[in-house]
């Protein structure tokens, strides 16, 4: 019963922290990145599809992007679903293939997006705190039910504790890696 919680505990602790690695890799950071476009639909054929899935997206260099449809005719609702995105990019057109440049972020955006990132963290630990608090309330209910003693209930309380400072330091080292990022040049 207790290993049943810690191991869903520290389950449900693990996706928070890779919801905020999946969530901080959509963030614009001055370098190209296929993880930029990922969040974008395109319409096709009547239905909204992920970018990745009616064109190829490859990293050139640093700072550019190119998009290839993978059919002549997408390349129009592709640029449209860029503008319309939120990714602060115009995309440019040749034929069939369309670039992003992304520009160098200016000091101003660099610390907008380190106080987002911090926020995000700051969501995740508070995600990883109600995880604690409902393994502790678990650990009490079987502990009225007369199912442990008082001494399991305090060591599975201390485990589960150990677990969220774990997961809680590994929260904090994810954001530091990605403020250091954003703020290099």
């Amino acid at each position: 019963m207790l290993n049943d919680i810690k191991k869903d505990a520290q389950a449900r602790m693990g996706k928070s922290v890779e919801a905020l690695r999946h969530e901080l890799s959509r963030l614009r950071t001055g370098r190209a990145s296929t993880a930029l476009v990922e969040g974008i639909k395109v319409n096709y054929y009547g239905s909204d599809v992920p970018i990745n899935q009616v064109a190829g997206v490859a990293v050139t260099d640093a700072r550019t992007l190119t998009i290839t449809p993978y059919e002549k005719q997408m390349v129009g609702p592709i640029e449209k679903a860029i503008q319309g995105s939120d990714i602060g990019v115009t995309p440019n057109t040749a034929g069939t293939t369309i670039r992003l440049n992304l520009p160098p972020l200016t000091e101003e955006r660099r610390r907008e997006l380190a106080k987002h990132v911090s926020h995000e963290g700051e969501n995740a630990k508070v995600a990883i705190r109600n995880i604690r608090r409902d393994a502790m309330q678990h650990v009490k209910d079987l502990l009225k039910d007369k199912k442990i003693t008082e001494d399991e209930e305090r060591r599975a309380e201390d485990e589960v504790q150990k677990l969220t400072d774990k997961f809680i330091k590994e929260v904090d080292g994810v954001v530091k890696t990605k403020e250091d990022e954003l703020m290099s040049l």
